[in-house]
C-alpha cells in the first residue's frame, strides 16, 4: 500500500480497537487502504512529512487519549493547517467528558463518537462511520501548499 492510496488514517493506541476497526472495514468492504498509527506524534509525522500532500487520507479517525501527543493537540494542528483542515476528523474515543466533547468541536472535529464497549456495537459504529464519511459525504479537496 502506497501512502498515496490511504483512505483512512486510524490514530489509535489500543490494539484491540485497531483490530475491531480493521475487521469492520474489511468485512463491509468500506476501505481498501487504512493506515494505522499508534500515537499522536506518528499521526502528525504522517500528515505533515515532506511530500505528504499526495498521501493525505480522506478521513481521520482519532482517539483522544494517545501517547506522546494527545488527540486534541493532533486535531488542533490538523485544523490549523490549510493543507489538512478540509480532511474530516472523527473523534472516536472512550472519553465521555463534556470538556473533551466541547473542545473537540471547538477545534473543528467533524463528529464525536464515544466508543461502544460491545464488540457488535463497535463494529456497527465503525461500519456506519466508514459508509457515511467515505461513500456518502462530499468533501472539498484539501489545499495544496
Amino acid at each position: 500500500m502506497n501512502d498515496s492510496d490511504i483512505e483512512i488514517l486510524l490514530v489509535e493506541d489500543n490494539p484491540d480497537d485497531v483490530k475491531l476497526a480493521l475487521h469492520a472495514f474489511q468485512k463491509h468492504h468500506l476501505a481498501n487502504a487504512v493506515r494505522v498509527v499508534r500515537d499522536g506524534e506518528e499521526a502528525l509525522d504522517f500528515l505533515f512529512a515532506p511530500g505528504a500532500e499526495a498521501g493525505r487520507p480522506k478521513l481521520v479517525l482519532l482517539d483522544l487519549k494517545l501517547p506522546k501527543v494527545d488527540g486534541l493537540e493532533v486535531l488542533k494542528r490538523i485544523k490549523a493547517d490549510p493543507r489538512t483542515r478540509a480532511i474530516p476528523v472523527v473523534v472516536m474515543t472512550s472519553s465521555r467528558e463534556e470538556s473533551d466533547l466541547v473542545e473537540s468541536y471547538d477545534l473543528g472535529a467533524s463528529s464525536y463518537i464515544v466508543k461502544p464497549i460491545d464488540f457488535d456495537q463497535f463494529t456497527e459504529v465503525v461500519r456506519q462511520l466508514g459508509f457515511y464519511w467515505l461513500l456518502l459525504n462530499r468533501t472539498v479537496t484539501a489545499a495544496k501548499g
